[in-house]
Parts: structure tokens; sequence; C-alpha cells
């Protein structure tokens, strides 16, 4: 039989392409996920039977166990951006990353591959930093030979970064953002499911990697690329970090009075986290040792950001025949 593989949040951003790419390798394929029932669409990714989604609570002992029986590799790919409620940071982040670490450990399993993030410290500035940075530990304790890919900022089809900005351009003529200058270095979704695909396959050696794209750009110059690709003309502008600070404790604190259902659109977290680079550091393992090549984000970007043109699929017939009437 063919080897099995099981991927916790692979139905998630990251975790579907993983996915697509192990079933074409010919690996079976288990998604453990939450809510099995909305992740069925990633069954076709493979032949009948291959891909499986399964339920799994990540803090739950059994639950994680028993998705992985039988398993000859594992990668986790669960993360969150909620500092709250009981899929928090330390529960998801640290906890749970662990917990996958330790029970592979014990189950024997021959392969753990890790979904971390650039900027992972246990003494990181940020809240975020801290639980990815302590979640690194816990696996790296008791599975010393895990792989450990940390990205920067993702994108692709189904990003929360650009299609985020990209949305809040039809919302007026500005468009504000936290920490301009800022740099990244975006790293598309499908190069980093390579690197976990060659871990899988005992390509990659043991450690840490730090996965950039070929480009290192501010948060302003990303937008002003953005804004180029689905032609529209907005002004950038850039929120200090002293009000973005206030801002983010005013929404913290409406979110903790909701119990969570009304979602804070920026967080005093992600204000700490925004004060720092984005980017692969120095003498890191990188794409480079894996032998792969970054997608450039111009290459991508205009196949899934058309749909915020103002014209949509039509604006280069439209513009072309704006040439023709004049």
């Amino acid at each position: 039989m063919s080897k099995l593989v099981t991927i916790y949040g692979g139905s998630g951003f990251a975790g579907r392409y993983i996915a697509r790419r192990m079933a074409k390798a010919g690996w079976r394929v288990r998604v453990a996920v939450r809510r099995p029932n909305e992740a069925i669409f990633v069954k076709p990714y493979g032949t009948v039977g291959q891909v499986a989604p399964i339920l799994c609570n990540i803090r739950d002992d059994n639950s994680v166990a028993e998705a992985m029986t039988g398993a000859d590799a594992v990668v986790n790919c669960v993360g969150t951006f909620d500092k709250g409620g009981k899929n928090n940071f330390g529960a998801v982040q640290d906890e749970g990353a662990t917990r996958i670490a330790r029970l592979a450990a014990e189950k024997g399993i021959g392969t753990l591959v890790h979904l971390s993030a650039i900027g992972a410290d246990t003494e990181g500035d940020s809240l975020y930093a801290q639980s990815k940075g302590r979640g690194e530990a816990g696996i790296l304790e008791h599975f010393p030979n895990a792989v450990i890919l940390r990205p920067s900022v993702m994108f692709g089809p189904e990003d929360n970064f650009f299609n985020r900005f990209a949305g809040m351009t039809r919302m007026g003529p500005v468009l504000p953002i936290v920490g301009g200058q800022t740099r990244f270095q975006p790293v598309f979704v499908d190069d980093v499911a390579a690197a976990a695909e060659k871990a899988v396959k005992d390509e990659a050696a043991p450690g840490i990697y730090e996965l950039g794209g070929p480009d290192v750009q501010t948060f302003r110059e990303l937008m002003q690329d953005m804004l180029t690709v689905i032609q529209r003309r907005r002004m950038i502008v850039n929120i200090p970090f002293w009000i973005a600070g206030v801002m983010g404790t005013v929404f913290d604190a409406g979110s903790a009075m909701t119990g969570g259902l009304v979602s804070a659109p920026l967080t005093r977290d992600q204000v700490t986290s925004l004060r720092s680079d984005n980017v692969v550091a120095e003498g890191a393992k990188t794409f480079a040792d894996l032998g792969i090549t970054p997608t450039a984000m111009e290459v991508v970007l205009p196949q899934y950001l058309w749909r915020f043109r103002q014209t949509g699929q039509y604006a280069d017939i439209t513009a072309s025949a704006r040439n023709l009437r004049t």
C-alpha cells in the first residue's frame, strides 16, 4: 500500500496545498480537522478514498493520537491569530504542537513536519511570536529530527493578506495600514507546500528553514503593487503605532465583551508584531537548501486579484474598447 500522511489543519490555507501535493505524489492523505464536513473539498485531490477528512481536536491527546495511527509521516499546519477562547495561541501553537510531537515520538512516526512562522521566538515581543517559539521548542524536545518551516506572510488565491486589503479598496478612497515601513518577504503558498512535500518524503535534512519569496518590500510598497494589479487609485495612509495600539486595545475590549462574536479587525498583539520586519534571517536555511526556486508575486497576484478590478475579468476588454473609441 502507498504511504500515509496525517496533516493536522489540512484544509487550511497552507494545509490544502500540502494535501494536494501529497495526493499527487501517490500518498494516502488523512486531513485531521475540527469540522470534517467543511473539508470535503479536499477529497477530489486524489482518487476515491485517497484523501479523507477526519475529526480531530488538537487539544485532546486521544483525538490527536487516533488521527496519526498507522501514519508514516505527520504534518502540523494548525495555527491561529486568536489570543482568546479555547483555541488560543497557547492551546494551539504551543501545547497543540508539542502534543503532536510527543505522541508522534511515542508512536514511532518516522517524519514530522511543522509549519511555524518567521519571527517565532520564546522571547519575542508579541504573544503570537512567543507561542510559535514555545511550540517549536516543544517539538524539538520530543522530536529532535523534525523539519520546521518558517514562512513569511503567504500569498495565494485563498490568502487573508492581499485579498483583505484589496477588498478594503472598495470601501473608499483611503487605504489605512499600520507599519508602512515594516519589511516583508511574501512567499507563494504552493512553494511552502513544495518544501513540506520534500520534508515528508525525507528529501530535506532535519532543522529549521526560513522561507521567503524573491522580493523584500515594505508594507507600503506591497500595497502599491496590489493597487497596480487591481487597477485602482487609493491614498495609502500609515497609522502611527501609538494610535494603532490604542485602536487595537479598543477592538480587543469589544471582542472580549461580545465573547468573541465580533472579531477584532486589528488587535494590540498584531500591532506589536508589525513593529518587526518579517524577512528571512541572515545565515538561515532557505529554499535554496531545498532546491526550490520561489515564485515572484507578479506572476501570481494577477491570477486571483483581478476580481477586485472595477470591471473584474472584463478589465482588459473594457480598456481595449475605450482605446477604440478614442
